[in-house]
């Protein structure tokens, strides 16, 4: 007996405002897709070309800063865990780890950013998260990061 595909949540624009405290020019998630609890899901970021990093990370040849691709995968991963709380309770995601960070390929203005997170590791408020960052199909850097989620009022 099989048993049903369960519907996997999303949330856009307005809702990853209401679960992330992140704001533009350093919100680096537009949308999350094919969200599984706090086990995995797929952030997207649209690049552009007016984004403020581009005028200084090679004007001429404008390359998405890595440090911005590792943040998005992070927010990704932060935005799930809020989320699988309730989402109502104020709670901040602090970053605490970056591991085996590889950068493939450049992303550049134009691209669809992809960042597929999935949980490797829960431990209390501490979570840990596999993730790849995908463009058009094509794996264009990978790390593992870990995270704390706490009370926005800084209680854990």
């Amino acid at each position: 007996m099989s048993e049903e595909p369960k519907a996997l949540e999303s949330a856009d624009i307005f809702k990853i405002l209401k679960l992330l405290p992140h704001r533009y020019p350093f919100l680096m998630v537009d949308r999350i897709i094919d969200i599984d609890g706090d086990v995995s899901a797929i952030g997207v970021k649209n690049v552009t070309a007016n984004e403020p990093h581009f005028q200084g990370h090679f004007p001429d040849n404008p390359v998405m800063p890595g440090v911005l691709i590792i943040e998005g995968m992070a927010q990704t991963a932060g935005a799930i865990c809020t989320l699988s709380r309730g989402g109502e309770t104020p709670a901040l995601v602090y970053f605490m780890t970056i591991d085996n960070a590889k950068f493939r390929k450049p992303v550049l203005p134009g691209d669809m950013l992809e960042y597929h997170v999935k949980q490797s590791k829960k431990r209390g408020n501490i979570w840990k998260f596999d993730c790849l960052a995908i463009v058009a199909g094509t794996k264009v850097a990978e790390a593992t990061v870990s995270a704390m989620l706490v009370a926005a009022d800084g209680a854990q």
